[in-house]
C-alpha cells in the first residue's frame, strides 16, 4: 500500500550508501589537490547549516581561516571571508570569478542557452549585453537623475498617506512598503506606476514573496543538486507555483508593454541566433529587475523602521538633523545628504546591522585561480560571506550592536567604510544600487520627517533577530506612526 518494503529496502540503503561513500570520496580528492582550502567537512544543506544565524560562520572561519571548502552533494564550495579575500576574488580577480553556478530549478521558467537574465546570467556574452542593456536603460528612463527622484519621492507621498490612515493605530508596514517600493521599479521598467488596488500589480507584489520562500526551500536546494528529480512528472508545478503563476502575470504585462523596448536593440538582434535581445530574455530580464528592486529596499527599509522603534534617541537625532536641514515645508532631496551626515550614517548602519543578503549571490570560478594564497580550480562555487565583512570583529566597533557612529568619525562627518558591503564588490555587484541609495535616503528621511514611530503600547520590545530566507528580514512587527 504504498510502504518500501523489506525487498525495496535493501537497494535504496545500497543506493544511499553508494552515494554517500561518491561524496565523501570526492570531498577528500579536492583535500588532496594542492594549496585547497582547508575543509569542515561534506555538508548536504549549506543554507540550512550555516546561514540560520551567524555562530556556525564565524566558528569555521576562526577554525579554518578566510577560505575554507565545503562538499555540497558532488558540488565543490569554497566560501570567502573577510575584506581581503573577498576584494582580491571578486574584485582584482574578477575576470575569473564572475561566473554562475548552475541553477537547474530555473529550467522550468524558460532559462536556456540564450535566455538567462541578467542576475543568474552566466559571465559572457549574454550576461554583458543584458547588464550594459540594463543598467543604460533605467539611466534612459531616469536613474541618478532629478526625474526618477520626483518619481521616488511622489511614491513616498503616497506612502505616507497610507501611513497617516493607520490613524496612529499600531500596524505592520511590510506590506505597504512593498507597495511603494514597488512601484517605483514598476515605473522603471513598465513605464508608469499601478494604483495600489489594481488588482494585477496586488498579485504580482504577494506572488514576490511566494517566490522567495519557494527559492529559499530545501527542496529547492536538493532539485538543484540532483537535478534529474525535476523531470518527475508533475513536481515542479507543486513545489513552483509562485515562480509559474509570477510569470504568467508578468508575460502580460510586458505583452502589453512591448512597445517600451529600445527598437534599436530589437532591430540589432532580427536575424542573430545567438543575441540575447528576445522576447524569452525579455520577459527573464524585467522579472530580475522587478523582484531585485522590489526585495532588497523593501526589507531594508523595514529594518529602518524597526530600528528606529527600538532606538528612539537615534530617531529623535535623524528628526533633529532633518528639521534644521530641510525643515516641514519642502520635500528631502538626494543634495540634502552633505549636510545630514547623522542620517547618513544611520541609513548605513541599518544595512549594515540587517545584512539583508549575507552569503550574497553564488559565484563559480571559470578558470583556475589564485586568491590569498590558495588555487581555486575551475568550476568551484564560491560563497560569499558578506557577513563576514559587515560584522567583521576587527573591523567594527561593536559589530553585533546597531551602532550609526560606526560611520561617523570624531568630527561628526560621515565616513564610508571599506568594509560596508552590502552591494557585493565587483562585476556582480548590484547593478541597482544607485537606485537603491537613492530609495533609502528619500524614503527614510520622508517618513522620519512627517512620522514619529514607537512600539504600541502594550506590546513588547520586538525583536531585532531576523528571519533567515533568501533575504534576512526582520521578525515580525507593528508599530504605531504618528504624525508630527
Amino acid at each position: 500500500m504504498g510502504l518500501l518494503t523489506g525487498e525495496t529496502l535493501g537497494p535504496l540503503a545500497v543506493a544511499v550508501a553508494i552515494f554517500l561513500l561518491l561524496v565523501d570520496l570526492m570531498h577528500w580528492r579536492q583535500r588532496w589537490a594542492p594549496r585547497y582550502p582547508q575543509t569542515p567537512g561534506p555538508c548536504l544543506g549549506w543554507r540550512q547549516d550555516f546561514s540560520n544565524a551567524l555562530a556556525p560562520g564565524l566558528q569555521l572561519r576562526r577554525r579554518f581561516g578566510d577560505m575554507f571548502s565545503l562538499q555540497l552533494a558532488w558540488t565543490p564550495v569554497v566560501v570567502l571571508n573577510g575584506l581581503a579575500a573577498m576584494r582580491e576574488a571578486l574584485v582584482h580577480r574578477g575576470e575569473d570569478t564572475s561566473d554562475r553556478p548552475p541553477e537547474p530549478i530555473f529550467q522550468h521558467l524558460g532559462f536556456g542557452p540564450h535566455a538567462e537574465g541578467v542576475v543568474f546570467a552566466h559571465y559572457g556574452q549574454m550576461w554583458q549585453e543584458q547588464r550594459r542593456f540594463s543598467v543604460s536603460t533605467l539611466r534612459n528612463f531616469g536613474m541618478g537623475k532629478k526625474s526618477l527622484e520626483q518619481w521616488v519621492t511622489e511614491e513616498v507621498s503616497n506612502l505616507c498617506a497610507a501611513f497617516a490612515d493607520q490613524a496612529g493605530c499600531p500596524f505592520s508596514p511590510n506590506a505597504l512598503l512593498n507597495k511603494a517600493v514597488s512601484n517605483v521599479i514598476a515605473s522603471l521598467t513598465f513605464g508608469h506606476r499601478f494604483d495600489c488596488k489594481d488588482l494585477r500589480f496586488l498579485k504580482l507584489v504577494d506572488l514576490t514573496e511566494d517566490i522567495l520562500k519557494e527559492d529559499s526551500g530545501f527542496v529547492a536546494q536538493v532539485l538543484n543538486a540532483i537535478p534529474v528529480f525535476l523531470h518527475i512528472p508533475g513536481l515542479v508545478t507543486k513545489v513552483f507555483p509562485g515562480q509559474r503563476a509570477f510569470m504568467a502575470q508578468l508575460d502580460e504585462l510586458v505583452a502589453e508593454h512591448r512597445m517600451n523596448r529600445d527598437p534599436d536593440e530589437v532591430e540589432k538582434a532580427k536575424g542573430n541566433p545567438e543575441s540575447s535581445f528576445n522576447d524569452d530574455n525579455l520577459r527573464l530580464v524585467v522579472g530580475d529587475l522587478f523582484i531585485a528592486g522590489m526585495v532588497t529596499a523593501s526589507t531594508t527599509l523595514a529594518w529602518a523602521l524597526l530600528l528606529m522603534i527600538l532606538h528612539p534617541d537615534v530617531q529623535r537625532r535623524v528628526q533633529q538633523e532633518i528639521d534644521e536641514v530641510i525643515g516641514q515645508a519642502r520635500r528631502p532631496e538626494m543634495g540634502d545628504q552633505a549636510r545630514m551626515p547623522f542620517t547618513m550614517a544611520v541609513v548605513h548602519e541599518v544595512q549594515r546591522f540587517g545584512d539583508i543578503t549575507p552569503l550574497g549571490l553564488p559565484h563559480m570560478t571559470s578558470h583556475d585561480v589564485g586568491v590569498q594564497g590558495f588555487l581555486i580550480p575551475k568550476g568551484t562555487t564560491l560563497i560569499t560571506n558578506l557577513s563576514s565583512v559587515l560584522k567583521d570583529e576587527t573591523v567594527w566597533k561593536k559589530p553585533f550592536r546597531f551602532h550609526p557612529e560606526h560611520f561617523l568619525d570624531a568630527q561628526g562627518h560621515f565616513v564610508k567604510q571599506e568594509a560596508f558591503m552590502p552591494f557585493s564588490a565587483g562585476r556582480r555587484s548590484c547593478l541597482g544600487e544607485p537606485l537603491a541609495r537613492m530609495e533609502l535616503f528619500l524614503f527614510f528621511t520622508c517618513l522620519l520627517q512627517h512620522f514619529s514611530f514607537s512600539v504600541p503600547a502594550g506590546q513588547p520590545r520586538p525583536s531585532n533577530h531576523g528571519v533567515f530566507g533568501t533575504v534576512v528580514s526582520p521578525s515580525p512587527y507593528q508599530l504605531c506612526a504618528v504624525p508630527r
